[in-house]
């Protein structure tokens, strides 16, 4: 018995949120590139399909099987820093965090990021996790250069300039076209970003929402559902100096109030449903403007100990402020209780095929319930509106779209699934939820 088997188990895998919970036949946790291909090369002599997983933070069954569970534990770290080339190399199951922490120490930053950073790299890219950005969002639009153990065990780099047509596609791959074991990301000197936070009614963000984004390299804002009230973020490059928020000004609006307090108020509304609009109202009274300025993934992100379940769509940014006044118009007729923010951001288009903003300069608008709360008939609403729009729903969170649906939105979609077919015949990666969103 090799090293790798000696890591085996058979253990149910559930995600963050607690939507999905999948059993496999056994769950491997390889310790190099060799042992991963040596496990797929086994799971396909023994008749169980293959899937990653990186931390559980998709609230689809994009990882879920019945075959083998490949956990990336062991697959960490940074293998190179090329300062000439300016990239940085990783190993696919690194958490963001990690990697942040590292290359900030090395005086490196990613150009942008997510507001969370629990996922794995591989994990984020791969189900297109994306942030704000006038001119960079995607994580995956960051990526130089992969690597994946393709269905007949084999290792199959690429690059711009090496295997193009896997490049273009496997950046945001869903775990269809292999096993990522590494990715080569872009770097930048790190940088400092001054963050404006600020409270703005719905109608003035709304009408003043072109103007915002383009004068602002990250602008994103939320908008709590039975109000008029917003919270906007912008966040540019500073000269500095550096001005993060004090300790415990910062603790009481990262963790008292928006995950402790907030847990509280979502406790009582999911218990109490009529109380939620009060809440609302207070909640968002409750924010004030605040100013700081820190390196770039202190900025962009922040801690979500809050679960819940989510639905995001991008549409078409010319589209979006009509899908906004539709969403609010579709709360106030409903008799409806939204406890969470709906969160509004932009990314500009980009060049891979599966990717939410490819072709197309995107909006994203988010929607949210706390963990436990019916959600279907919200997000349900929600989905007629964007999809009326011709919008794209995040392949790492809840939706109802079919191949057929998404054929028609994507215009490289077929250049995709050509691509599985040649590198994946015998669906060695599949599961029911890449049969529904790709067909088979």
């Amino acid at each position: 018995m090799t090293s790798t088997y000696a890591r085996t188990t058979t253990s149910a895998w559930r995600n963050w949120a607690g939507t999905v919970t999948a059993r496999p036949a056994r769950a491997e946790s390889p310790a190099s590139v060799d042992e991963l291909a040596e496990v797929v090369r086994r799971a396909n002599a023994d008749g169980l399909r293959v899937k990653a997983v990186g931390t559980g933070h998709s609230f689809t069954a994009a990882a879920a099987t019945d075959g083998v569970l490949i956990r990336p534990d062991l697959l960490t770290g940074i293998r190179d820093i090329d300062r000439t080339a300016m990239t940085v190399t990783v190993e696919a199951g690194t958490p963001l965090k990690r990697l942040n922490a590292a290359l900030a120490r090395e005086g490196l930053s990613l150009t942008n990021m997510g507001d969370i950073m629990e996922q794995t790299v591989a994990g984020a890219t791969s189900t297109g996790t994306h942030g704000t950005g006038r001119e960079s969002a995607s994580i995956a639009a960051q990526i130089r250069a992969l690597e994946l153990v393709t269905a007949d065990g084999s290792v199959l780099r690429c690059s711009a300039e090496e295997n193009p047509e896997v490049f273009a596609a496997a950046r945001i791959g869903l775990g269809a076209l292999g096993v990522i074991t590494a990715i080569t990301f872009a770097v930048e000197p790190v940088f400092l970003l001054t963050a404006r936070e600020e409270p703005m009614g719905f109608d003035r963000v709304t009408a003043e929402f072109d103007e915002l984004v383009t004068e602002n390299e990250h602008f994103e804002f939320y908008w709590f559902p039975h109000t008029g009230n917003c919270n906007t973020k912008r966040n540019n490059r500073s000269g500095g100096p550096a001005a993060p928020p004090g300790r415990v000004s910062g603790w009481i609006d990262d963790e008292l109030l928006s995950n402790g307090v907030f847990q509280v108020a979502c406790s009582l509304g999911r218990a109490i449903p009529a109380t939620i609009p009060s809440i609302a109202r207070l909640s968002s009274r409750a924010l004030s403007a605040r100013t700081y300025t820190d390196i770039p993934y202190k900025v962009f992100t922040s801690p979500r100990r809050v679960r819940f379940v989510e639905m995001e769509y991008a549409v078409p940014r010319e589209r979006a402020v009509a899908a906004l006044w539709e969403l609010k118009a579709m709360v106030e007729r409903s008799p409806l209780k939204i406890s969470f923010p709906v969160e509004v951001r932009t990314a500009p288009a980009d060049d891979i095929a599966l990717s939410t903003a490819s072709g197309r300069e995107s909006a994203y608008i988010a929607v949210h319930l706390y963990r436990g709360t019916p959600h279907r008939s919200y997000f349900t609403a929600v989905e007629r509106i964007m999809t009326a729009h011709s919008g794209r729903p995040h392949w790492g969170k809840i939706h109802t779209r079919d191949a057929d649906y998404l054929a028609g939105v994507y215009p490289r979609f077929g250049e995709f699934t050509a691509l599985r077919d040649r590198l994946d015949p015998d669906r060695l990666f599949g599961n029911d939820y890449l049969r529904r969103v790709l067909g088979d």
